[in-house]
């Protein structure tokens, strides 16, 4: 009885890595503190530029 056990209980834990290796994380991708200050650092540079995104609201005229 117990030999009948530890084979199956052997076959499970093989048969649950494998599902576990399987499976498809939803979870997003860890990024480092590191790189989000580099992406914030690179990312304003290529937004600041564009005229379309600057309203001339609080500009008085003369």
């Amino acid at each position: 009885m117990n030999r009948r056990k530890k084979i199956n209980d052997t076959l499970k834990k093989k048969a649950k890595k494998a599902k576990a290796h399987l499976k498809v994380s939803n979870k997003p991708r860890y990024i480092s503190k590191a790189e989000r200050a580099k992406l914030a650092e690179n990312q304003p540079d290529s937004q600041t530029d564009t005229p379309a995104d600057i309203q001339p609201e609080h500009i008085e005229a003369s």
